[in-house]
Order: C-alpha cells, then sequence, then structure tokens
C-alpha cells in the first residue's frame, strides 16, 4: 500500500475491473434465489414491503417509489460487498453517489418548476416570513436547494470512506501477536457497526431523496 487512500483508488492495473463490484452481488446469488421463497428472499420482501409502505405516504407521484426502493437496494448492497475482502467500494466515491443524487434531483426541480410553478415558488418563502427578510429568504432558500444533491453524495462517500480509513489503521499497527489479537476484536466490532452504518447510510439517502420529492 502505498498511502492511507490507495485502497479507494479503482485503477490498480491495466486490467482493472474494481468499478464491476456494484454488480457482482447479483451474480452471487444463485438461480433459486429469484425462483424460490427462501429465508433470504423473504427477509428482503420483508424490508422491501416495509421501505415501501413508509415510502408511499410521502411519494406522491406513482411509480416513484419503485425507483426509491431500487435506489435502496443498490446502495445497500454496494455497501455491504464494500466491506468484504479485495472488492472495490464504488459508493464511496463521489462520482457514483453524484451520479445517484444530481439525477434525481434535477429531474424533480424541472418536474416541479414546469408543472407546479406556483407551488415551488411558495417553498422559497416559509410562512410568516417579514416583508423587509422576503428577498433573503428567497437567496437562502435557493441555495439550499443548489446543494442538496451535493449533500446527499459527500454524506453517503464520506461516511463509506470514514469507516474504511479506520480498518485500514487498524489493520496496519497490528505489530505484535497481543496487538494483533486485540486489532481483531476491535476490526470485528468495526466491521459489525460499519454494516450497520451500510444499511443505514442507505436508508437515510432513500429518505432524504422522497422528503425532497415530496415538497413537489
Amino acid at each position: 500500500m502505498t498511502n492511507l487512500f490507495s485502497t479507494f483508488d479503482p485503477c490498480t492495473g491495466s486490467l482493472s475491473m474494481n468499478w464491476l463490484s456494484m454488480t457482482i452481488f447479483s451474480l452471487m446469488m444463485p438461480m433459486n434465489f429469484w425462483l424460490m421463497n427462501n429465508k433470504n428472499m423473504m427477509m428482503m420482501k420483508t424490508l422491501t414491503m416495509l421501505m415501501y409502505k413508509e415510502t408511499k405516504m410521502l411519494m406522491k407521484m406513482k411509480g416513484s417509489t419503485i425507483m426509491m426502493m431500487s435506489m435502496l437496494m443498490f446502495i445497500m448492497m454496494n455497501n455491504i460487498m464494500g466491506l468484504m475482502p479485495y472488492i472495490f467500494t464504488a459508493s464511496s466515491h463521489m462520482m457514483l453517489s453524484m451520479s445517484l443524487a444530481l439525477p434525481m434531483w434535477t429531474s424533480l426541480m424541472i418536474y416541479g418548476w414546469v408543472n407546479k410553478t406556483n407551488k415551488m415558488l411558495k417553498h422559497l418563502i416559509p410562512m410568516g416570513t417579514p416583508a423587509m427578510l422576503i428577498p433573503f429568504m428567497v437567496i437562502i432558500e435557493t441555495i439550499s436547494n443548489l446543494i442538496r444533491p451535493g449533500s446527499l453524495a459527500v454524506r453517503l462517500s464520506a461516511n463509506m470512506i470514514a469507516g474504511h480509513l479506520l480498518m485500514v489503521l487498524l489493520g496496519n499497527n497490528s505489530l505484535s501477536l497481543t496487538m494483533m489479537s486485540m486489532t481483531m476484536i476491535v476490526i470485528m466490532m468495526l466491521i459489525t457497526f460499519e454494516t450497520a452504518v451500510s444499511m443505514i447510510q442507505s436508508y437515510v439517502f432513500m429518505t432524504l431523496s422522497t422528503l425532497y420529492s415530496s415538497e413537489i
């Protein structure tokens, strides 16, 4: 390892296929997974239905819940697969997270301003704002809307990078046998914590996208 951040480098050689790790989880699942209601499939269906009921209350546009659920499963699978050895973590790069957040935010803004212009203008001025503060509130609300895709992308990538950096630092500092055993215990606890973070971050990404779309 040349430096601390080399584990996030997608170009590891002339035949580097690190970005294919985004689809490796679908290749590892056997055909019976898609045909039979095994325990894994039942767990995924239960999780999907819970998330569907939550997003359905906020999403008023038909078919948009399917898009949010697909994004949730895609991000969660990539985050969890990135915890395994020798698998590239695609969700730790702004290239992936921004490509998920920016098109969705742009499409929602275009749809809102074209079809519901009056409602979008109302969101720029909160209720009860004094007349003197209306120009400043319009500027503040506009800036807050513009930075939403960036905040979604940075939140996802930063949380994935932080956990991996902690595991790399602990792995490099295990010198003696005693230190190695203590480090392995800490790393196992950290992996459990990072698994929970991977699920939470995918849920946060989906929830914030749903809340942004509910304003339209």
